[in-house]
């Protein structure tokens, strides 16, 4: 498949409230199966709402159809014949908690990636709750290869570089991110840092960058929304308003990764066995180091 529709459901949540939420996704399903979309991405804990700290081992769910949240969820993929990329909080069989987003084609839970950065710093109290992911891999969908990051991954740049060394061509990227700072003009400065990381990433990876982010009020945090498409090119292909809940399409064309690796070819270039060694040696003199107490 050349091209698909990407949809972008920048929703406001209920706090700990997965089945309003859960209605609030099977609302916008509809609607984004009347716009034609065949890949809708939510953002950061979208079943859940953001600022859980206590609420989390009570909204948590399995990404199997034995579950009854994700019955749910597998069948209104199913039936509209869409891919879906859901926020919530999953649970291991050793009640361990995890930030997580689940990939859902035809039904079927493709892919789960569990937040790999949890950000204790200023307002972000990720760490106390969750524990980490341990694992950065892109996966094969029906519209070509993807890879999954949920917020504080993003800002790390071995993250989606992992991705790209591991062949997504469309990175996905889901965020739960509050305005902090105003500058001048009317989106928060949070939005601008967030917007020139997502245009850097398609640039110099060459690849189509999606972000989702929440919107809305929640436990006095204010979710700026602004949810973005970037082409190869690095240029912008949709936006979505800041701070209101919006479904923003854009169609993406796979023949752009041709033209734009052609006559840019870093992705051939790249030398990802130097990049191997160089930190595997890097890691060893930490390590070294550590060991001589210094």
């Amino acid at each position: 498949m050349t091209s698909f529709n990407l949809g972008l459901a920048q929703i406001k949540t209920r706090l700990g409230d997965v089945r309003a939420n859960l209605d609030k996704h099977l609302a916008y399903i509809d609607e984004a199966a009347r716009q034609g979309v065949d890949v809708l991405v939510f953002p950061e804990l979208s079943l859940t709402g953001y600022v859980l700290q206590d609420l989390v081992p009570t909204v948590a769910h399995r990404p199997t159809a034995e579950d009854p949240v994700f019955a749910e969820l597998l069948a209104a993929s199913k039936a509209r014949d869409m891919d879906l990329v859901v926020g919530f909080v999953d649970e291991d069989a050793r009640s361990r908690f995890f930030i997580a987003a689940a990939y859902v084609s035809r039904g079927e839970v493709v892919h789960v990636h569990h937040k790999v950065y949890l950000p204790t710093y200023t307002m972000f109290h990720d760490g106390r709750f969750f524990a980490w992911g341990d694992s950065v891999r892109a996966f094969d969908t029906r519209f070509g290869r993807f890879g999954v990051l949920i917020c504080e991954d993003f800002w790390h740049v071995s993250a989606p570089y992992l991705l790209w060394l591991d062949g997504a061509d469309v990175m996905l990227f889901s965020n739960a991110s509050p305005g902090r700072g105003l500058s001048d003009e009317p989106r928060p400065d949070t939005a601008r840092w967030v917007e020139h990381v997502l245009q850097a990433y398609a640039s110099l990876f060459t690849t189509f960058v999606a972000h989702t982010n929440k919107a809305g009020y929640e436990d006095g945090f204010n979710f700026w929304g602004g949810s973005a498409v970037f082409d190869p090119d690095g240029l912008m292909l949709a936006q979505a308003p800041y701070f209101d809940e919006a479904l923003t399409v854009s169609r993406l064309d796979l023949n752009q990764l041709h033209r734009t690796r052609y006559s840019l070819p870093l992705l051939r270039d790249e030398r990802h066995a130097l990049v191997a060694r160089e930190i595997a040696r890097i890691t060893a003199g930490a390590a070294g180091a550590r060991d001589k107490g210094q």
